[in-house]
């Protein structure tokens, strides 16, 4: 709850110069790269929040635009990509998905020997799921 608490401010900053920042991030894969990369150390939900909000300040042009209930709309590409961002890249690190913490906990409890934080991104993450997202980004984002 205090997390959803402390974005306001951080949302506000993005409603107000949200478009400053989408000159630089206008391509799918920008913003999938970006919300995994904060996604693998930070909460899912709230990272997901911050480039929606982002994706919102975004103009449509001859994009496909999805009409919101509150009223806004949000390019279709830019949602898939935040979406596919904050959920897959939360299994580069142990923080980046509570499960993730929890099984490696649970299976150390029951005598697994499992790897360091920096052991797990450099044995299982980089090698295996880094080529993975770069297959995705190429078959939904390009």
């Amino acid at each position: 709850m205090g997390i959803f608490i402390a974005m306001q401010v951080p949302l506000d900053v993005l409603k107000a110069s949200g478009e400053q920042i989408t000159s630089v991030m206008s391509e799918p894969w920008h913003y999938f790269w970006a919300t995994g990369g904060l996604s693998a150390f930070l909460d899912n939900a709230p990272t997901y929040v911050v480039f929606f909000q982002l994706a919102q300040t975004m103009q449509g042009g001859e994009a496909e635009m999805l009409t919101l209930d509150s009223g806004g709309t949000i390019n279709v590409a830019l949602l898939v990509a935040i979406s596919l961002g904050a959920v897959f890249m939360g299994a580069m690190t142990y923080i980046g998905n509570g499960p993730n913490f929890m099984v490696k906990a649970i299976a150390e409890q029951a005598g697994i020997e499992m790897p360091s934080f920096f052991g797990y991104m450099f044995k299982y993450s980089i090698p295996i799921l880094i080529p993975v997202f770069v297959i995705v980004m190429v078959m939904f984002l390009l």
